[in-house]
């Protein structure tokens, strides 16, 4: 038999350890994710804003522009085991459908975040900024693949818009 392994053969989905969940909450960029069918394909410029809510859930509010069109959508988080982890998250657009939102890697200012789900279907790289430094995403990018996730499969997001030319009158 070849030497190729599936993701069953990967074991569980390590996280990190404790989330301080009022640190995770701010806004955050979307610099990368694996292409999904809850996204645009074109998707530019997305942004995810999460709430702490004073039950302990969390509020979050997803923008992304599509063809210059903005898109928004509202999810409820929640640690279903709190005592047990503040990394494994659920997250429902739609309730009662919901889904793993587990938080695997988180630079140590929460300066980044990647989201992943046990099956490894599904990533997401956040930043506090709109640009990556480059050793950040190489080091994130290794990390995946140490994880279980093909690296080429992350698409990288449009974050900064095209600057206008500004010109002198004077």
């Amino acid at each position: 038999m070849g030497g190729s392994s599936s993701k069953e053969d990967l074991g569980p989905l390590e996280v990190v350890g404790h989330v301080d969940l009022e640190k995770f909450s701010g806004m955050w960029y979307e610099c990368g994710k694996y292409p999904n069918p809850f996204q645009a394909k074109d998707g530019e410029y997305g942004t995810a804003t999460y709430a702490l809510n004073d039950d302990g859930t969390m509020h979050a509010i997803y923008v992304e522009f599509v063809r210059g069109r903005k898109k928004t959508a509202n999810a409820k988080l929640w640690a279903p085991d709190k005592e047990e982890s503040t990394s494994k998250l659920r997250i429902s657009f739609l309730w009662p459908f919901s889904m793993n939102y587990w938080i695997i890697q988180l630079g140590d200012d929460y300066e980044y975040a990647v989201i992943g789900e046990p099956k490894r279907n599904l990533v997401w790289i956040l930043t506090r900024t709109a640009e990556i430094p480059e050793e950040t995403l190489s080091s994130i990018l290794t990390k995946l693949k140490e994880q279980g996730y093909p690296p080429e499969k992350v698409k990288m997001t449009k974050q900064i818009p095209p600057r206008k030319e500004v010109t002198s009158t004077a």
